[in-house]
């Protein structure tokens, strides 16, 4: 299986993908990451909590922006180079996360995309950055 080609991007062109986080997928991922902070796993405890109840690790957020990079845009055969995150807002259980990149720049001598990344609940954005991927080209 192999995603788009360095030749076939364009900047400005996007893919997203929508996740609705549930309970299950909280508890897997503090199962496979190790993060057992009791803000995402602890109702009671998450209650005391300024978020008044339990939230999304923001990481897991971030996994659903790698999904679009690995599965979308530009997809299978790019390589994740780097990332930068800033987490805005708390994801909830039941909330429906909209992950989104978008292609910013091009640098055609190393064959590597520069894009937007954000994940947004509501039209609300709860996590930003910037990703670099290295992409397959035609010829190679």
């Amino acid at each position: 299986m192999q995603g788009l080609f360095f030749e076939d991007l364009e900047v400005g062109q996007s893919a997203e993908l929508v996740r609705i986080v549930g309970a299950a997928d909280i508890e897997a991922f503090a199962a496979v990451s190790g993060d057992v902070n009791p803000v995402h796993l602890d109702e009671d405890y998450a209650r005391t909590t300024t978020f008044q109840g339990r939230i999304a690790h923001g990481m897991l957020s971030a996994a659903y922006i790698s999904a679009v990079l690995g599965t979308r845009l530009p997809g299978p055969g790019a390589i994740y180079l780097s990332q930068s995150l800033k987490f805005r807002r708390p994801v909830k259980i039941g909330d429906a996360v909209t992950a989104r990149v978008t292609v910013q720049a091009l640098d055609d001598r190393r064959g590597h995309a520069t894009l937007a990344t954000v994940c947004q609940v509501g039209g609300k954005t709860v996590v930003e950055g910037e990703a670099l991927v290295m992409v397959p080209r035609k010829d190679a």
